[in-house]
């Protein structure tokens, strides 16, 4: 499948500027199942100090705002093209081991609720089946909602109160496998929806490690493990280290963000 993408998030500042740092992570990552046929990105109002691979192998981008500005738009633009792996990643790389991903983060971290979540499971059995179960357990007993929660909600806290959306069903899974001992991190990405082409954010899911085939995705929110409709942007233990913009610092002044995306399927002449 070839999905065009145009992402634009934007700052719009009380105050002008007076110091801000930003790190992005906004750029596709070059892995199984995805080839970045293209891709840009444009800044108003901030420029490019650095570009590295964080320990995840994030692609980031760490920009500065440009002082006495009262708005930042970031714009990316690009082409990916992606395969139906049904959601089976593979091997593990990267310099963190897998016995990261089996430790508990402040998002994460299971409680009375989530606890509940894992009666009956059996983390000796068939590991794979186990995990789809799970997901399907989590979607029954959190619905789908928006306006409950927002980046700073834990998995505990969504889990007792039956709400939540993609974010939180990614770490309640997240939290749930790891006290399973099953390693699990949090995929910050995008997804080519049905019958719409303008979203109001991206996409998050989980992967967890299924020793016979490496990282499998689960997609709790739809039911579904990911497939050609998904790009994968950054993974992490949690949101935080998934998180498409993260500011360090934003000086004097509030903000307000807005955020318009476009995910359109093109079609390939043969």
């Amino acid at each position: 499948m070839r999905l065009a993408i145009t992402h634009r998030t934007r700052y719009d500042f009380d105050e002008p500027v007076v110091h801000a740092l930003q790190r992005l992570r906004l750029t596709p990552k070059h892995t199984s199942g995805q080839t970045i046929v293209e891709w840009s990105m444009h800044l108003d109002g901030a420029h490019r100090e650095l570009e590295y691979d964080d320990h995840n192998c994030n692609t980031t981008t760490l920009v500065s705002v440009d002082p006495g500005v009262t708005h930042v738009e970031i714009e990316c633009r690009g082409v990916v093209e992606t395969d139906d792996r049904m959601g089976v990643m593979g091997r593990h790389s990267g310099c963190l081991p897998i016995w990261h991903f089996t430790g508990q983060t402040a998002l994460t971290k299971p409680g009375a609720a989530m606890k509940g979540l894992l009666s009956g499971f059996d983390a000796k059995g068939d590991r794979l089946a186990m995990l789809h179960d799970l997901s399907a357990r989590i979607l029954s007993q959190v619905a789908y909602e928006t306006g409950r929660t927002d980046s700073e909600t834990s998995a505990e806290e969504s889990a007792a109160s039956g709400r939540g959306v993609c974010q939180d069903h990614s770490h309640i899974f997240i939290g749930c496998a790891r006290a399973l001992g099953v390693p699990a991190r949090y995929v910050s990405g995008y997804l080519s929806m049905d019958g719409t082409a303008s979203q109001e954010a991206g996409h998050a899911w989980a992967e967890a490690f299924v020793p016979e085939l490496g990282w499998v995705g689960f997609d709790v929110s739809n039911g579904i493990s990911p497939d050609a409709r998904y790009v994968r942007v950054a993974t992490g233990n949690d949101y935080r280290e998934a998180a498409p913009i993260t500011g360090i610092s934003f000086g004097s002044g509030n903000n307000r963000l807005s955020v318009e995306l476009e995910v359109l399927h093109q079609t390939v002449a043969q």
